[in-house]
């Protein structure tokens, strides 16, 4: 049996490593406290209380009351139990949200056309900005919600969620954020943001999956998305997963602890990065706006190849990127992102997403920018869609995948 070969992890928006001190905080809960924290005995009761604790640690990460808090399964969980309270407790029809939203929105929203709803999704600016005159434009009296993502997860570009907020207070309509990507790298505050509800995701800050959480804003009106038993104050059934519960909280600790890390050694980290890309591939351009941003994120878009012939070949070094969302891996379409900002096809589909987190290293970043030049020399060299080489053959992208897919199941046999 082969080593396993050492991982150059650039992909922290899809999801990032559990830390240890996360780890160590779970394991009790899977060996020795392992009751129910709905149960009436003592066993049950004092894991009712870690519960709680924990509750307040992602409640102070966010700037809210603890009994703002509902725990959910996910971000996705989370997104489409917001936009159903809304719609349920308001008996209205129509929804906002935009056209560059996590597919949890996207997908959600075309599923509620399909019943009858009526969706509008906002077009954003070719940098992947909000056009906030329109979206005011765009409420009516019978809008439920507007909901917009606090920061792209494909281009990292940061909306202006207080100014949403306020557009949606002063027309009397609920406003939602997915601020999936945001614990860690921004500084969280729902009450300043004025938003009713957000949507956070334990995975996205070195917690397990599985885990997310829900801010309901105090005196707003909530519907369970997930009808069963009393938890969660009858807002959300199902038992808590306790466990994972606790890493949340424990991650929380962690996410405000590194605040600054991530917008000073990380942001330099990836400054660096797309400098160097920027500077010596010719070619490239970033796709989004520069300012204001992630610190942590940067979408390069590779003119002449294709991004899933970059990611492979990466893979096959230990290197791993993305070309956007991992719940859209595997679709042979452009990215919905992209698109949605103008971005030409060719050039969507020649676009990889670098995302780092607080356990990359210069030498790290060394590494990359030593072999990714040329890994896109090499593919453009090939390339029919590059100008200067037409008559050259394809690179075998098909074939290329086919023994990607054998060799992770040879991986996973071992």
């Amino acid at each position: 049996m082969n080593p396993p070969q050492k991982v150059y992890y650039f992909d922290n928006n899809a999801t990032t490593r559990i830390a240890p001190e996360v780890v160590d905080a779970m394991i009790p809960f899977l060996r020795e406290m392992w009751g129910n924290p709905s149960s009436a005995y003592a066993f049950g009761a004092q894991v009712h209380g870690h519960v709680e604790a924990a509750r307040a640690k992602v409640a102070a990460l966010v700037g809210a009351d603890p009994k703002e808090i509902i725990f959910t399964s996910c971000g996705t969980e989370s997104n489409n139990s917001a936009i159903h309270s809304a719609l349920i407790s308001s008996g209205k029809r129509h929804v906002i949200t935009t056209a560059v939203e996590h597919s949890a929105n996207i997908n959600f929203g075309e599923y509620l056309q399909k019943q009858g709803f009526e969706v509008t999704y906002l077009p954003v600016e070719s940098d992947g900005s909000l056009d906030l005159h329109l979206l005011e434009k765009s409420i009516r009296p019978d809008t439920a919600i507007v909901s917009v993502m606090y920061a792209n997860n494909e281009t990292g570009v940061i909306f202006p969620i207080e100014e949403v907020a306020a557009i949606c207070r002063s027309k009397g309509t609920l406003c939602h954020t997915d601020a999936v990507q945001v614990p860690g790298k921004l500084k969280l505050d729902a009450h300043q943001l004025g938003v009713d509800f957000l949507s956070l995701s334990a995975h996205k800050l070195h917690a397990p999956k599985g885990i997310g959480l829900l801010y309901v804003k105090r005196r707003t009106k909530y519907t369970p998305y997930i009808i069963g038993g009393h938890q969660e104050k009858g807002r959300r059934g199902g038992t808590e997963s306790v466990a994972n519960i606790i890493a949340f909280g424990r991650a929380a600790e962690l996410a405000m602890a590194t605040l600054d890390e991530e917008n000073t050694r990380v942001r330099a980290l990836r400054d660096r990065l797309e400098t160097f890309i920027l500077t010596n591939i010719p070619n490239t351009v970033r796709n989004g706006a520069k300012e204001p941003r992630l610190p942590n994120t940067v979408n390069i878009g590779f003119d002449f190849v294709e991004a899933e012939a970059v990611l492979l070949l990466l893979d096959q070094i230990g290197i791993c990127a993305s070309s956007g969302s991992a719940c859209t891996t595997g679709s042979l379409d452009p990215s919905h992102v992209l698109s949605a900002m103008g971005v030409k096809p060719m050039r969507a589909r020649g676009s990889v997403r670098f995302s780092l987190g607080i356990y990359n290293t210069d030498a790290e970043v060394d590494y990359l920018i030593q072999h990714l030049p040329p890994i896109i020399q090499k593919l453009r060299d090939i390339s029919p869609l590059n100008p200067a080489h037409q008559d050259n053959d394809r690179y075998d992208i098909a074939g290329a995948r086919a023994k990607h897919e054998q060799d992770l199941a040879m991986a996973k046999t071992e």
